[in-house]
């Protein structure tokens, strides 16, 4: 079953549910995808795809560049602070915290990884498959921590964010020749649909029921796809677009199919696609004054390594962009989208 929620004053977010059993609460949020939900996992990685290094993190409590590829914190941080957990989200591979830290929220997602494959061998990142082994191991650690009565309860209502695609299209398919001569972009959307429906099948086999799924951005409208844009330079990309915006038809689809297919699944479909574009159209409504831009140098082009100390001109307040660097939200953004999705989330799962 399928309904819609309007809020007066949020953003449209369309839940699709089916299972209307309350809770009293989320005892931990798990986490997976890519650079738009990684705290710090690619930090161990030998691979470009990584930001601990200024001025990544100067608006992170302490001014710590973690691996976020933010000035700040990223939305799975606002949304476990927002359900009454911990402000941050650790990375499951970041040393410096253990299982203690871990039982109320860990995040496995990594940087430049996909639905494909082949995505994450792109930058030589964790694939999503990579991500569930982390939770196979996450789950053996927690039971020896809390039992294995309290860890099942703690596995079945967690609430679990999965954010992750944008990097198909715009690190891989648009690219690189394998997958263009594979698929036309419709078979390659098909194809990324049914890699997760596998993964999503995956999860709840190990227990996940609670899932906060994210379709694509507007990519389209990334400062870097504006730049990227020859047909129309500085404007959005709309065939990049138009391509988002089928994908994410067919994600909700899918969604709707893997709760009759799957007993006790519960979704909550996050439109982070309508989300940002209300951001990026009407910037000033919100209180920022750059959109089409970002914060870090020249804001055209510079994310990861090209975003480092020695970069001229980057902004002296990231607050007021929608875009941090040229391919990610500011903390700010961040936490505009987190607060206008958490009465959806309570609604749905609490």
């Amino acid at each position: 079953m399928a309904s819609s929620i309007i809020i007066p004053w949020i953003f449209y977010i369309q839940i699709l549910t089916i299972s209307s059993k309350a809770i009293d609460a989320v005892p931990a949020i798990i986490v997976f995808g890519d650079s738009s939900i990684d705290t710090g996992n690619n930090n161990y990685l030998p691979t470009f795809a990584k930001c601990n290094f200024e001025p990544y993190g100067r608006d992170f409590p302490g001014g710590t560049p973690t691996g976020r590829f933010c000035n700040g914190r990223l939305p799975p941080d606002f949304v476990s602070e927002g359900l009454g957990l911990k402000p941050i989200v650790p990375a499951y591979l970041d040393p410096t915290f253990n299982i203690s830290d871990f039982a109320t929220g860990v995040c496995f997602g990594s940087s430049g990884t996909g639905y494909d494959n082949s995505t994450a061998a792109i930058l030589k990142v964790f694939t999503l498959w990579k991500e569930v082994e982390f939770f196979k191991d996450y789950q053996t650690k927690l039971r020896a921590y809390l039992g294995d009565e309290k860890a099942n309860e703690v596995i079945s209502e967690a609430l679990y964010i999965i954010s992750v695609g944008t990097n198909d299209f715009l690190i891989n398919y648009y690219n690189f020749p394998q997958r263009r001569t594979q698929f036309t972009i419709p078979k390659y959307e098909d194809f990324l649909i049914g890699n997760a429906e596998d993964f999503i099948r995956k999860i709840y086999s190990l227990g996940a029921r609670k899932l906060s799924l994210t379709g694509l951005p507007p990519m389209g409208c990334l400062p870097l796809q504006r730049t990227l844009n020859r047909k129309n330079p500085h404007s959005c990309s709309e065939e990049r677009n138009k391509v988002a915006f089928e994908f994410n038809e067919k994600l909700k689809a899918s969604v709707v199919k893997l709760m009759i297919e799957l007993p006790g699944l519960k979704v909550l479909y996050v439109d982070v696609y309508e989300l940002l574009s209300r951001l990026i159209t009407r910037p000033s409504r919100y209180g920022f004054e750059v959109a089409e831009a970002a914060c870090c140098g020249t804001g055209l082009f510079e994310t990861g390594v090209l975003c480092n100390r020695l970069t001229p001109h980057t902004c002296l307040d990231a607050d007021k962009y929608v875009f941090w660097d040229a391919f990610h939200p500011s903390e700010r953004a961040n936490k505009i989208m987190s607060d206008e999705l958490l009465p959806s989330l309570k609604l749905a799962f609490l």
